[in-house]
């Protein structure tokens, strides 16, 4: 009898320990049939609010702050002119280092009035985005792209001039071809693409 007591009690600690650990498996099976993790709008969604997150707190706190009180000025040429990297430039070199890491995940910003072209959209789907987010800007695009042989989820969020550091740069820039932007205004969007497996 003893035995049969310390047997259940086994299963009963087993079952729980699984459910556990994998508890979340079968949850976000459940938000997607046949999926095996966590859906790409929601992973997508995931990434924007961290992006987007370290985007205004550089900028408002970090590049604003420190210009206001004249101890360093942002600079598109930061490296040479010892100063701050501009906030664009921030999240740029930070979507080159999640690269690096072979994650699959790539993320940059795009726009239709980039000063430079490596910032214009690359597909119909990322020109087609930037369209809909200037009208709806609550609503970011999906879609499925490919390249070679794999699949990629890709989001395009609203990017947003979160402050004068943005509208600044964009508008006194010689190469802009805009130059009427104004605070709160969607510059552009942030291209999130992750590996479907």
């Amino acid at each position: 009898m003893h035995r049969v007591k310390v047997s259940l009690y086994a299963a009963a600690l087993t079952v729980l320990i699984s459910g556990l650990w994998w508890g979340p498996y079968f949850l976000s099976a459940k938000e997607r049939p046949g999926s095996s993790g966590i859906p790409p709008e929601k992973a997508t969604a995931y990434i924007y609010a961290v992006i987007k997150a370290d985007r205004t707190l550089y900028t408002t706190e970090i590049v604003n702050r420190l210009q206001e009180k004249g101890v360093t000025m942002a600079s598109e040429h930061w490296e040479q002119e010892n100063a701050l990297m501009l906030p664009a430039q921030f999240l740029q070199h930070a979507g080159k280092l999640v690269a690096e890491n072979e994650s699959g995940v790539r993320y940059r910003l795009i726009g239709l009035w980039p000063i430079y072209q490596r910032n214009a959209p690359a597909s119909e789907l990322e020109r087609n985005a930037l369209e809909s987010l200037r009208k709806n800007p609550d609503l970011p695009v999906t879609g499925i792209v490919t390249s070679g042989r794999k699949q990629y989820f890709q989001a395009i969020y609203p990017d947003f001039a979160v402050s004068t550091a943005c509208i600044d740069c964009h508008n006194g820039h010689l190469l802009s071809p805009k130059r009427n932007f104004k605070l709160n205004d969607v510059m552009g969007g942030v291209a999130i693409t992750i590996p479907l497996e």
